[in-house]
This record gives structure tokens, sequence and C-alpha cells, in this order.
């Protein structure tokens, strides 16, 4: 079964919003990013990966919120078939967004940081992200 593993907030002010999240409910910092795409936190609980973005440009953050938005960008599922959910979200109407997924040099057949996640179309403007190997910081990480 599909289990939620991580989430990705867009803010322009990472610092203060990373910051909100370790004092408040007591998340561990356990990384950072400062790519091409974007800056920011990566935030654990133990279980739950939970990314603290500024992105850079509006490829990588998706063209129809673009990089100033703030709020929930994505929803990570930890999958075990990356083939077998394709089949359920298509299904489902749910398309790749090669758009995101190109920008970011993420998608089928493409590794980042151990990871292989593909980002979908959701429902009501979620971005949906799927992953076999799942994030650092989360119970079950296999870099694969």
């Amino acid at each position: 079964m599909p289990k939620i593993k991580h989430i990705a907030i867009s803010t322009q002010d990472v610092d203060t919003t990373a910051k909100f999240y370790i004092d408040v409910f007591g998340m561990k910092q356990i990384g950072r990013v400062d790519s091409p795409g974007a800056t920011g936190y990566y935030l654990s609980d133990g279980d739950l990966n939970l990314a603290i973005l500024n992105f850079k440009n509006d490829a990588v953050a998706g063209v129809e919120r673009g990089r100033h938005w703030n709020g929930i960008h994505h929803i990570g599922f930890a999958v075990e078939s990356l083939e077998e959910i394709a089949d359920k979200l298509a299904a489902a109407g749910s398309k790749p967004r090669d758009d995101v997924n190109d920008a970011l040099g993420v998608g089928h057949g493409r590794r980042y940081e151990g990871n292989v996640e593909v980002k979908y179309s959701g429902p009501d403007g979620v971005m949906l992200d799927v992953s076999e190997t799942g994030w650092v910081g989360t119970s079950g990480f296999n870099p694969k």
C-alpha cells in the first residue's frame, strides 16, 4: 500500500519556515539543498521527509503556480512499483508532469541523490510525487 512519506512546501522564506517546523514540532534538519532549481531544507520526524523549498524558476515550480507561490507544492508517496502506480494514475486520469520532471532531471530511469521519483498531476492542482526508494530521513528509505 502506498504511504505518504514526503511533503514539499514552497515558500519565499525558507529559514523562517524551517525554524517554525523545527521549533514547534521538533523536526530535525537532515539536509540542505542549493541546486539550480531550488534552495531550502530537508526536515524529518524520523518517518516523513518535509522539504522547505524556494524555487528558483517557474519550470521547476510548475508553470501553473510559478516560483513565487507559497503553500504545499507536492505530496510524495512511497510505492512498491513505479510501473503499477503509473497504470493506476493513468486510469484515474493523472498524467506525468514531464515539464517538471525534465526541469528537475527526475523521472523514470533517472536518479536524484539515490532516489528515483516521478511527478504526476493530481486532482485539485496538487502535484504528486511517487518513489520506490523513498526520501532521506524517512522510515524505509532505501536508495537503490
